[in-house]
């Protein structure tokens, strides 16, 4: 979908000025308040084409005791996007005055609006919900848990509405967060910045706000929610080594091998003879996963984080001939690390204290676990030289980091008094330098963003990862993964999906493996899949999946191409139909699903997008049943479907 002049000409609204005085971010030094840059601090604008659609302006000033103020306006010409991100440094050579009260301030002019927001990924069954409040004159404060991820509680992602237009919201933090609604008599008020900040800095440091990102649009849900997706396919998701933007990607691995934890039982053998069965079977990956366990860890993940080496007892010689064998086919490798968290007794615990930053109290994780201090240059240099030496010894293509930890007790107890919130800032600044260096240092490289699950799925780390598990919850749950997938698809539309099935015989979810089946891959039809087929498992389930593999990879190409309609509501119920459509220019697909407990055999839903001259052809996937509607019948009528409980359809379809 794109945006039309009616959606630029809404650009006004967006502070979209380079006003020095009108810069929309308020601070306090010292206790006095400003608002914008005053005059008194001498700014000046610059401005420069950062590529063909966006413009930089750059508005600087200095205050007369060496506090450099940086404030940076992206403006783009292909979306009506208006972005902003300040940032402060002590140019002195004494402390700074204390900063408080920063955050970006503006004003959207609306006599009534409401907030569509959710909260994240819990890591629990509630997550991925959604509610819409009214604004009222009492402010609505938002902020995730306070763990220190941006996900967990609240997600940073969310639609303001109006009778007239909306805006798309982004917070980029990829730390706490906290943002702020109300309707005044100007309009909505909306704030926003780091959740916890109240601190002078020293001689040379540097902080800075999380990226505010505004899409102004006219209309409401549907289209805010594809002018979304175009923007994120166009600006935000991450390229190939092509330079095109990444395509639809299938895993397989081996999971759990000799009942050993994770993938601590992987070993050189197993990997190539794994690989190996797995082509000659018929089922080609794009990516052969490695996740946690690849390290000394006697056989428990956990307690190996830290060691940041191979297990020579079941790699001998590393991992170059595991990624060998793959590159011969083709096949890239995707390779787990926790750098951030190190365990007790661990290689980086013993050798090098120093970049640690520890706890002291009574829970027993936050103990025995350390932080790893990328708010320090040289531990954050050090850090990317080893992932980097790693990467290019062992051969990896995409670099997998997760993040099974809460950082904020650790800042919160090693910051000194009167610094709250610069040691968030600083390590935040040392994880996106991180992650920045290592893709320039390994061209093509791509990586994987984890935080048990999707906890750290913000903006600013999504311009530089994708969410391949962006939840640890409900893998096999398919009712669950329904609705995850739902705002997955709306906010950031390349994730992975397992096809796990957790749903027995009997209809009951009791969390247990149980056999493959279609409805399983139907409930993994994401831009990215994992298949689950084990190399040892029958002919029969290989049969299966190399059908569902075609369907799922022409599925997926829609899916990074087109825009995305919900066709029913998303409850989490075992009870309701599912249905979903992708629509480009009269091409797509509508999948109906189901779900294991629904007592009608039949549901007629209101497609999208119709062109009342043209005729419409639907094939569905597996069945090869055709139906040939017009748009007009489709507009008047819907489109029905029959099933049987716990299967699913996907019909492709194009215009006559």
């Amino acid at each position: 979908m794109k945006h039309t002049q009616k959606d630029m000409a809404l650009l006004s609204y967006l502070q979209n000025h380079h006003d020095p005085a009108k810069v929309p971010f308020t601070f306090a030094l010292n206790g006095t308040q400003y608002t914008g840059f005053p005059f008194a601090f001498d700014p000046q604008v610059e401005r420069e084409r950062i590529d063909a659609s966006i413009t930089r302006y750059r508005i600087t000033a200095t205050t007369p005791d060496g506090l450099l103020l940086t404030a940076d306006h992206y403006a783009y010409s292909d979306f009506a996007v208006s972005e902003w991100v300040m940032s402060i440094k002590n140019v002195s050579d004494h402390a700074s005055a204390t900063i408080s009260g920063w955050r970006f301030a503006t004003t959207f002019p609306s006599s009534c609006a409401s907030l569509y927001h959710g909260n994240g990924d819990t890591c629990g069954t509630n997550g991925y919900e959604w509610q819409t409040d009214e604004l009222t004159s009492t402010p609505l404060c938002i902020a995730p848990s306070g763990d220190g991820t941006p996900c967990n509680g609240a997600f940073p992602y969310m639609r303001l509405l109006t009778p007239e237009w909306g805006i798309n919201l982004a917070i980029g933090w990829s730390g706490h967060w906290s943002a702020e609604f109300s309707m005044t008599h100007s309009g909505v008020e909306f704030s926003a910045g780091q959740g916890f900040f109240n601190a002078y800095l020293k001689p040379g440091e540097s902080v800075r706000t999380p990226r505010i990102t505004m899409q102004i649009f006219e209309g409401g849900h549907d289209r805010g929610r594809n002018l979304w997706r175009s923007y994120y396919f166009a600006h935000m998701l991450p390229r190939e080594k092509d330079g095109k933007p990444l395509s639809p990607k299938l895993f397989l691995h081996t999971w759990n091998i000799g009942g050993h934890s994770e993938f601590s039982g992987t070993t050189e053998q197993n990997q190539k003879e794994a690989i190996d069965v797995y082509l000659q079977k018929g089922f080609k990956p794009d990516g052969w996963w490695i996740d946690a366990g690849w390290y000394p860890c006697r056989y428990d993940w956990g307690v190996g984080v830290g060691n940041l080496r191979v297990n020579a007892d079941n790699y001998p010689n590393g991992l170059k001939p595991v990624s060998d064998h793959l590159h011969k086919y083709d096949i890239d490798l995707l390779l787990w690390f926790e750098p951030e968290r190190n365990y007790t007794g661990t290689d980086m615990w013993e050798q090098h204290p120093e970049f640690l930053l520890f706890y002291q109290g009574e829970n027993h994780f936050w103990l025995t676990n350390a932080l790893f201090n990328l708010a320090d240059p040289v531990a954050c240099d050090w850090m990317i030289d080893k992932i980097d030496s790693l990467i290019k010894e062992y051969g990896v293509d995409i670099y997998r980091q997760d993040f099974n930890f809460q950082p904020m007790p650790y800042w919160q107890q090693n910051s000194e008094p009167g610094r709250e919130g610069v040691l968030e800032n600083l390590h935040i600044q040392g994880y996106y330098r991180f992650w920045d260096t290592l893709m320039e240092r390994n061209p093509g490289l791509w990586i994987d963003s984890c935080a048990s699950g999707g906890r750290r799925n913000d903006p600013e780390t999504m311009r530089r990862a994708v969410p391949l598990h962006y939840t640890d919850v409900g893998y096999g749950d398919h009712y669950m993964k329904q609705a995850q997938h739902r705002q997955m698809f709306e906010w950031i539309p390349y994730f992975r999906a397992h096809n796990f099935n957790w749903c027995g015989d009997d209809g009951i979810y009791n969390g247990q493996p149980h056999r493959i089946d279609g409805f399983a891959y139907q409930n993994a039809m994401a831009p990215s899949m994992t298949d689950m087929t084990e190399y040892y498992h029958d002919e029969q389930q290989f049969a299966q999946g190399r059908i569902y593999h075609a369907i799922w990879r022409r599925a997926a190409e829609i899916m990074l191409r087109a825009d995305y309609y919900p066709l029913t509501e998303c409850r989490k119920d075992i009870h309701d139909w599912y249905g979903l459509q992708f629509d480009e220019d009269g091409t797509g697909l509508v999948q109906v699903i189901r779900n294991v407990a629904v007592e009608s055999e039949s549901c007629t839903l209101s497609l999208f997008v119709f062109d009342p001259s043209k005729t419409y052809t639907f094939t569905e996937a597996i069945s090869g049943e055709v139906r040939t509607l017009s748009g007009t019948e489709l507009a008047q009528n819907g489109m029905c479907f029959t099933m049987p409980r716990k299967t699913a359809q996907i019909w492709f379809y194009c215009a006559e």
